[in-house]
């Protein structure tokens, strides 16, 4: 359907979207992001490789994000490990847009409109202004994750047995990167596939069940391996539980109604553009491909039903299914004709745009003058108050991990901060709590709205003034 210029321009915008992630390489640490650049040089520095090691101890947690981010950061120097980890969220974000334009291709057999699906998931504003370079392991989950739900589609609809196996090592490292949700959404794929008699036969195969029966094998024995065997899983089970357990019933009934809309408008603009177009009937092409549609539209309702109606959820754990959305919505607009097409290119460009600005002007603007450049000014602040003696951390709050992970960074190759042992009696603790049991109060760190402690104990006291 698209013109040769078309076509030309999506190409166009699809670099430039994919450009836009080079300036959030620089910005200071964000959020919990400091959970990642520290782990990955406790781990680096204890060489640790099967523990996700924070503050001394392990943070049970599965480590693949920390074994892509350690030799990234040994090749530029751990004093960079903020750009190495955001170099590994990027390529996870731009591999996932990857997996939609090869699955768009394979289902639908339109380069054209795989081209415009790929721009349209790239262009996701919570995905392009934020998630996207954001180091959390959601980027790399939802690589992994998706990735195995493409591979999976493509082995079944064309009776690849290599694909299968791809999606299995591939599913299994999802899990190895966050959570056992990973299975929930790979099994959805089978569960949607085996409707078909084609694809059920392949699935149902003696091969394919082998092959699944060795996805479920790989947890078993990474778990067995573990130091202490039943910990990490048990704590990985009782997270997804845990957000399965209501606690507040209006706050949850208001969930219910006002998590699709704010779907629609974090991933605009091709979500609300869509929802437009149906709206006003303006979909009026007949589906090429009827089977596979109907296929992508239930594989993305089933998974985002159980975030939908989970008393806990948030919009970052359907970033897996983020592709799905764009792929429905990007379909949507391609039979809507060739206006909406331009007016949907049109908005692809002004959101790309948009994520210059932010990252060029608003982000530093921000972190420079109200929460970014003074966690790493209050880091420095520390090392010079406290050099000479030893250094812990009792914050696992958010200022905590940014301040810690900015001191690691600055004092490396020394060893990363740990929690202090029971009856500490000497040295400076970073902590949330100012009172006589954590020790004497030798300076509050206000960042924005944020506190932070530093008090001492023993001769470190008497080489400070104290407040």
């Amino acid at each position: 359907m698209l013109t040769c210029k078309t076509d030309y321009f999506t190409k166009w915008l699809i670099f430039f979207a994919a450009a836009s992630f080079l300036p959030t390489l620089f910005f200071y640490l964000v959020g919990e992001e400091g959970i990642y650049t520290i782990t990955s040089m406790e781990m680096w520095h204890r060489n640790n490789w099967v523990q996700q090691i924070m503050y001394g101890a392990d943070n049970q947690r599965p480590p693949l994000v920390n074994w892509l981010i350690m030799p990234l950061a040994n090749l530029l120097g751990w004093s960079h490990v903020v750009i190495a980890a955001r170099l590994v969220a990027v390529a996870a974000t731009l591999g996932m847009i990857g997996w939609l334009y090869w699955l768009s291709r394979k289902l639908f057999a339109d380069q054209s409109f795989a081209l415009f699906a790929a721009l349209a998931g790239l262009s996701l504003a919570d995905l392009l202004l934020y998630r996207g370079w954001l180091t959390y392991t959601d980027p790399v989950f939802a690589f992994f994750t998706f990735g195995a739900m493409a591979t999976l589609w493509v082995a079944a609809i064309e009776r690849r047995r290599g694909w299968l196996v791809v999606s299995v090592l591939l599913v299994s490292c999802a899990m190895l990167t966050k959570a056992f949700t990973a299975y929930i959404f790979y099994g959805t794929v089978i569960l949607v596939l085996l409707r078909q008699r084609p694809a059920r036969n392949f699935l149902l195969s003696p091969f394919a069940l082998f092959i699944f029966l060795l996805a479920l094998a790989v947890p078993v024995a990474w778990f067995s391996a573990l130091p202490q065997v039943g910990g990490h899983s048990s704590s990985m089970l009782e997270e997804i539980v845990r957000k399965l357990s209501a606690v507040n019933t209006p706050g949850y009934f208001a969930q219910l109604a006002l998590f699709p809309f704010e779907i629609a408008f974090r991933l605009s603009p091709a979500v609300l553009l869509a929802v437009y177009l149906l709206l006003r009937k303006r979909v009026t092409q007949t589906e090429a491909e009827p089977v596979n549609f109907q296929a992508v539209l239930l594989v993305t309702g089933l998974c985002f039903l159980p975030y939908w109606l989970s008393p806990q959820s948030s919009i970052r754990y359907l970033l897996p299914i983020y592709a799905l959305i764009a792929l429905v919505s990007a379909r949507i607009i391609w039979r809507a004709g060739e206006p909406a097409i331009t007016l949907a290119l049109r908005w692809f460009a002004g959101i790309i745009i948009f994520k210059f600005v932010f990252a060029l002007i608003l982000v530093p603007y921000y972190q420079g003058h109200f929460r970014g450049e003074n966690y790493a000014q209050t880091a420095r602040e520390i090392i010079r108050r406290t050099e000479g003696f030893p250094l812990y951390v009792q914050d696992n709050r958010s200022i905590g991990l940014n301040i810690v992970g900015n001191i690691d960074m600055l004092r490396w190759p020394q060893a990363p901060l740990v929690s202090p042992q029971a009856g500490w009696n000497d040295g400076f603790v970073i902590t949330p709590f100012a009172d006589d049991a954590s020790g004497t109060l030798v300076e509050t760190y206000q960042v924005a709205g944020d506190q932070t402690f530093l008090v001492c104990r023993g001769a470190a006291c008497t080489t400070t003034s104290i407040k």
